[in-house]
């Protein structure tokens, strides 16, 4: 696609991304720094010229599958795009997945990797969900995998060479549902020495990958738990494994690029990861993973949302001027800016966190943290992407509802992200269940206590009151309708999650501008006081509004089901 067909041109995403920069500036020594920074360099010029372009170009295609040969034998074969067929080349060579197994930068290992995804996300059409399942096989893997899966499979998945890089999917939704994993039917069965798979899993995100991590119902009936089983997809020559058949390819919304598919298991050949009925043991730290490559898939897609309209807002005129120039169009981008801001800096928080844990430095009121910020960051991130794409998207007016802008794909993408790796409804019950166990809301609370003690500025120890506020009206909201009702705080779940998650997202954003006041000038203070002015509480306007409508709603007939 030429330059002119462009609805919008990108710079070096690295350099033109100050937040990202400014974020590494403060959080990494100077010598880690030093040695990441040509490679984001690198991979930020790619990103902007030539995956952009690619993008534009690739902009019809999507996957094929051919189930047939010309001679009638079944080779199940997926032809992937070439944006993903350029992406699975660059992922091992700048170590997408590799960087925080190699260890080279300590703790600050995820840092440094969820600053490479972080460019390479939004130029690969998706690619980042498949980088999300390896990086989760890796680490169950590297783990809990056998002394023979950590010599054979490991190394693979964490490989810097294109031709030896393995992908890995993580298959557990079926037909009956994803989260609620008592209800899988896929069964594991020992048979003449050998574990093998029977059953179908109705939505899998990555069936042309080389591994998968499958859950299954081991059988006979003598085990009570869930199994997580190693099953090899395709051999060194790229042939399918005997038992494994793809059905079909979903047709999804968004997320189009990814081939989807609904797979059938016919006695497939696997292995345990650990005791064949203890595998829901073994998905904590890897769905840990997914979510936080979930969370900064969605700051990704806003960074490239946005960067794209502003290009488009200094080059569109109306009325005599350019449009951002335009008041209100100039205070539409400061506050998608400023959430995306806030997002970062939340998403890149618990990215510490997981770099920590790692390299063995994690405290145990850190393990807490961890565990209570995950579903948090989740679907805020989540949510607050599909807003901002929705805003970006008319940004462009006419031109941004065009197809070959690419404008509308990356709106419908964003939308796969509330879902994937549970729902907002889902989330928001888990972060509920998280923070009512001893010590972990308590993590939180030292968490914006610590971001309070690091400010000392008149303009943001005020941000930090508000974002506190919000968070302790949360809390008290939490103890008073449970008074009233066990089950009251469930009607109310989702509002108490967003307000913990943006009363978060502020504390953290005026934690880093008083740093920035001090290395880059006043501009993050004006973020900050703007991410505020939108609103964090979603607690007050509806504080008794739950308990009271549960109350209702078990005596007579609810307004939805009318």
């Amino acid at each position: 696609m030429s330059h002119d067909a462009k609805i919008a041109d990108l710079s070096n995403q690295y350099h033109d991304d100050r937040v990202l920069k400014s974020y590494l500036q403060r959080v990494l020594p100077a010598d880690v720094h030093a040695a990441i920074a040509p490679d984001l360099e690198s991979l930020g010029a790619i990103a902007a010229n030539e995956l952009y372009d690619l993008q534009l170009a690739d902009r019809l295609n999507e996957p094929r599958l051919t189930q047939w040969d010309a001679a009638g034998n079944r080779i199940d074969h997926i032809e992937l795009t070439d944006v993903w067929k350029r992406a699975l080349v660059l992922a091992p060579e700048y170590g997408v997945i590799a960087a925080p197994y190699e260890q080279a930068h300590g703790a600050y290992s995820r840092i440094h990797q969820f600053a490479l995804a972080h460019l390479f996300i939004p130029a690969t059409d998706m690619a980042a969900f498949l980088m999300a399942t390896t990086d989760g096989a890796a680490r169950t893997i590297s783990r809990f995998g056998s002394d023979e899966l950590k010599a054979t499979a490991l190394p693979h998945l964490t490989s810097r060479s294109p031709e030896a890089f393995w992908t890995a999917g993580q298959w557990r939704t079926e037909q009956t549902g994803g989260s609620d994993l008592s209800r899988i039917q896929t069964e594991a069965r020992y048979e003449d020495g050998q574990w093998r798979l029977y059953g179908r899993k109705w939505f899998t995100s990555s069936s042309m990958a080389n591994m998968a991590l499958v859950l299954a119902k081991p059988a006979p009936d003598a085990y009570d738990g869930l199994g997580l089983f190693y099953l090899p997809i395709r051999t060194e020559a790229r042939s399918v494994n005997d038992g494994i058949r793809v059905n079909r390819l979903k047709e999804s919304m968004g997320a189009r690029k990814l081939p989807v598919s609904e797979i059938q298991l016919d006695g497939a050949a696997c292995s345990p990861i650990g005791p064949p009925d203890e595998g829901g043991r073994y998905l904590t730290e890897m769905v840990e993973i997914a979510r936080t490559w979930n969370a900064e898939i969605a700051v990704a897609y806003m960074r490239r949302g946005i960067a794209l309209a502003r290009d488009f807002s200094r080059s569109r005129t109306a009325f005599g001027t350019p449009i951002i120039e335009k008041p209100l169009h100039y205070d539409t981008m400061a506050g998608l800016q400023a959430t995306y801001e806030g997002a970062f800096h939340l998403t890149f928080r618990l990215v510490e966190l997981l770099g920590k844990r790692e390299a063995g430095s994690l405290s145990s009121t850190e393990q807490h943290l961890l565990r209570a910020l995950t579903p948090i960051v989740k679907l805020t991130t989540a949510k607050q992407a599909v807003e901002v794409t929705s805003e970006v998207m008319e940004a462009f007016g006419g031109a941004g509802f065009a197809e070959d802008t690419g404008i509308p794909a990356l709106m419908r993408d964003v939308h796969a992200l509330p879902i994937w790796e549970g729902t907002t409804n889902v989330m928001s019950l888990v972060a509920l269940q998280t923070l009512r166990r001893n010590g972990y809301l308590q993590a939180l609370t030292d968490e914006l206590n610590r971001c309070a003690a690091a400010v000392t500025t008149p303009e943001l120890k005020q941000a930090v009151d508000t974002a506190r506020a919000a968070f302790r009206n949360a809390v008290s909201w939490l103890s008073d309708a449970t008074k009233e009702d066990e089950q009251a705080p469930q009607a109310g779940a989702r509002r108490f999650a967003r307000t913990i998650g943006q009363a978060l997202e502020l504390a953290l954003l005026a934690r880093h501008a008083q740093w920035a006041l001090q290395h880059e000038g006043g501009r993050a203070v004006a973020v900050v006081e703007h991410f505020a002015a939108q609103g964090i509480d979603r607690i007050a306007p509806r504080r008794h509004y739950d308990a009271y409508q549960l109350a209702q709603d078990r005596t007579r007939q609810t307004l939805f089901q009318m």
